[in-house]
């Protein structure tokens, strides 16, 4: 059984955090809002005041939060996690979908404190969270990832090594632009459709059937369809936003191409600006309709 420190249990957290519990560790979490952790506590979770105490003695310490912002204050905050009483050796394991930059000065800090440092970001939804079948896409010393590797089994059904530190951020932001130029192009092809006279029901059904779906797609086509974007949300549009910006800012950081991402970068900030940005990502249709 190893001590596990967990800093954010939010919709993503929550459910790894559980599945840390289940596999029998003594797992200690922080939120900044206390009453997220309620039922993890209920289940035998530890709960801690700050992330230092979270972090204390930890073998391993987990972040999954929300923005580069928070995983800053979570780590080097005042009552931060490296302000603790750190256990030599111990992993430090950023699991939120943060900036590449941000990536590469907290695995200094990490590493200046003793810590190894594992950059992992997820891929999937919270549902898959809870059920340890999320994929970790992470960039590693490979030593340190196959020493880490049983605490890491429990939240995954993979792991993807795709370098050193930085490359797991780096993949991960690529994956999420696509994901935003997707939801941006199936939003606007719904509502030409509409325009054009379509049945959407029938287009929903036919698209999803068709050369042109993904898993994004068909998904996301039909929580436009149903319109119902203030309930079960599994991604929000201030996130979604986040995440297309510091995906373009990867890519014109390195000269990429990335006009199509710059393309839904201005039609998700459009939905933000639009008072949104706490509805599901998928009211993008909903723009669409107002503002063309």
């Amino acid at each position: 059984m190893a001590k596990i420190g967990f800093l954010g249990v939010g919709r993503m957290g929550s459910g790894m955090a559980a599945r840390m519990l289940a596999a029998g560790h003594e797992v200690t979490v922080f939120n900044r809002s206390p009453e997220k952790a309620a039922e993890l506590i209920s289940a035998g979770a530890v709960p801690a005041a700050t992330p230092r105490a979270a972090a204390d003695q930890a073998d391993a310490i987990f972040s999954m939060v929300a923005d580069d912002d928070a995983s800053r204050a979570v780590w080097l905050g005042e009552h931060g996690a490296l302000a603790g009483d750190l256990a030599p050796g111990a992993f430090a394991v950023e699991c939120s979908t943060i900036s590449r930059p941000w990536v590469l000065e907290l695995a200094k800090q990490a590493g200046a404190q003793g810590l190894r440092y594992l950059d992992s970001p997820v891929t999937g939804l919270p549902s898959a969270a809870a059920a340890g079948e999320l994929r970790l896409l992470v960039g590693a010393d490979p030593v340190d990832l196959e020493a880490a590797r049983p605490l890491l089994e429990p939240l995954c059904a993979s792991i993807v090594r795709f370098g050193d530190v930085g490359a797991g951020t780096a993949y991960k932001l690529l994956q999420n632009l696509l994901g935003s130029i997707q939801i941006a192009a199936t939003a606007e092809t719904l509502r030409v459709a509409e325009l054009a006279g379509l049945d959407l029901a029938t287009v929903v059904d036919t698209l999803s059937r068709s050369v042109a779906a993904s898993p994004t797609v068909t998904r996301v086509s039909q929580l436009m369809l149903d319109g119902v974007h203030d309930r079960d949300i599994a991604f929000t549009a201030a996130l979604r936003l986040k995440d297309t910006r510091i995906g373009v800012e990867l890519a014109d950081s390195i000269d990429g191409p990335a006009a199509l991402g710059h393309a839904a970068y201005d039609i998700f900030s459009r939905l933000v600006a639009a008072g949104y940005g706490d509805l599901n990502e998928t009211k993008v249709i909903d723009l669409l309709r107002d503002q063309g």
